[in-house]
Order: C-alpha cells, then structure tokens, then sequence
C-alpha cells in the first residue's frame, strides 16, 4: 500500500497487473507474491523511480523500454511494464523483439480492492490475454481459473483443464 500511494501523491497513475493484479480482481490474497506488477506510462519512468527511493528503493534491472524493476534491501520488487499510450487511451509496451503488446483503454478500466483499498487494475480478461504465449505454471493455471470463476470467463486452451482417459 505504501508503494502505491507513494506514486498516487506524485501523481503517478499505475495499474496493478500480475499475481496482485489477480488477487484485487477476487477481492483476496490467494498467494504469497514474490513481486508488484504493475502498468506505468514510459514516461513517468524517472518520476517512479524518485517517488519510491524514501521507500528505499533503488533501480534492480533497467530493461527500458520493456520494463524496469526496482528492488529494496529486504528483496522486495516493483515490476514496472511500461507503455507508451496513444492518442484514444491504448497502451503499447515495445516487447525485447521490437514488436508491442497492446493494452487496450478498456484493459485498463479493471477494479479491484487489495485489503481496503480500491485500487485500478487490469481487467481480468486482459489478465487473462497477458498470460498467452508461453507454457504456465501451476500458479498462472490456478490465478487464471479463479478470474474465470470471479467473472464466468472461458478460458482459452493452455487453461483449459486437462482432461485425463481411462
């Protein structure tokens, strides 16, 4: 929460995406989290970086303009996904091969709560679009069914659940 308002009182809009992201769209902590995702415009990059250096945080991995990751001295990190928005509200993150991911401006009109706090997040079928493209883990299968369950979404094919025979 602290992170979080740190950005809000410098007037830095964010989304909050991944696991966290998850847990505020089922309105509970169904896991431990190893980091914050969260969305951020490419140009507030420097101005989160300052906002959160009173938290003691510091620059962990700077792969702009894909993502930064800031880190603390208790291994906490902040996975910033930035993105340049265009002129209707549409977010592009320029992935490491040079092509975009595009938040779509209704992407980003999720709402969820992460203890008591409302907080602006990734809609959960765009959670679920973010999560195509590579083989999940169990955690992505189990965060993927509770939005599934949340919001009665169907789920695409690595989703799915298997089915066994015999």
């Amino acid at each position: 929460m602290a992170v979080l308002d740190a950005l809000e009182s410098d007037g830095i809009s964010v989304w909050v995406d991944g696991g966290w992201g998850v847990d505020a769209l089922v309105r509970e902590q169904t896991r431990d989290h190893d980091d914050l995702d969260l969305v951020v415009s490419l140009v507030d990059c420097d101005l989160a970086m300052r906002s959160l250096q009173g938290l003691g945080f510091a620059l962990y991995e700077d792969e702009r303009p894909t993502r930064f990751v800031l880190g603390d001295e208790h291994d906490r990190r902040i996975d910033f996904h930035t993105v340049s928005f265009d002129d209707i509200g549409d977010g592009y993150q320029v992935l490491p091969d040079g092509s975009a991911h595009r938040y779509r401006r209704t992407a980003l009109t999720g709402r969820g709560r992460i203890g008591n706090r409302h907080v602006r997040c990734l809609t959960g079928e765009a959670q679920i679009e973010c999560h195509l493209g590579y083989e999940p883990d169990e955690g992505d299968r189990r965060d993927m069914r509770a939005l599934a369950d949340r919001f009665q979404l169907v789920l695409p094919p690595p989703y799915r659940p298997r089915h066994t025979t015999g």
